[in-house]
């Protein structure tokens, strides 16, 4: 049975789109998903299904929330196997520095890697490092330049910011251990 991490975007940001993760886990239970963890606060959930179809459990995970939570949110699901895969792909220099921020930015189809980083533009590679593997986005900056940087400002690519979810490296591995990684 294939295992799934869904990421949800812009719960619990700011007092808005709250969602408690035991709440949360119940209703993944509820819809039929199996062996559901929740990790943080942040909305990051991982789960099996007997769906082998990302596009289909997407649908039935914003469908499960809207329906419990009245939220209509946008999901990122991911599977394991390709969470790990690009994690295991990520180039040297992230998450390699105390002095910088690491990202890893996950692309929510129709949208590709690729067409994220054309909508964002050219990096500035005196303040930013990017590479991408699959629909993971692999992005660091030091901490003292990051304002500076053009992913900085991807929230103002309104278009490329709606088919993304950004977690930072530690959450990633995290995640990428829970997950058998």
């Amino acid at each position: 049975m294939p295992k799934y991490i869904a990421l949800l975007r812009g719960i619990n940001v700011g007092g808005n789109n709250i969602i408690a993760m035991p709440d949360l886990k119940a209703a993944f239970i509820r819809q039929g998903f199996q062996n559901v963890t929740t990790y943080i606060n942040s909305g990051n959930i991982i789960f099996d299904s007997e769906m082998i179809d990302e596009v289909a459990v997407k649908t039935d995970c914003e469908a499960l929330i809207l329906a419990n939570f009245s939220l209509d949110i946008t999901v990122c699901v991911i599977s394991a196997a390709d969470l790990l895969e690009a994690l295991a792909n990520a180039p040297d220099w992230w998450n390699n520095s105390p002095d910088c921020k690491h990202n890893a930015i996950f692309v929510i189809p129709p949208m590709t890697a690729a067409d994220i980083c054309v909508q964002v533009g050219d990096v500035k590679p005196e303040y930013e490092k990017v590479a991408y593997h699959g629909r993971v986005i692999f992005w660091s900056a030091p901490i003292k330049t990051f304002s500076r940087t053009r992913w900085s400002k991807i929230v103002q690519s309104k278009t490329a910011y709606h088919h993304i979810t950004i977690r930072n490296a530690n959450t990633a591995l995290k995640l990428a251990k829970m997950v058998g990684g």
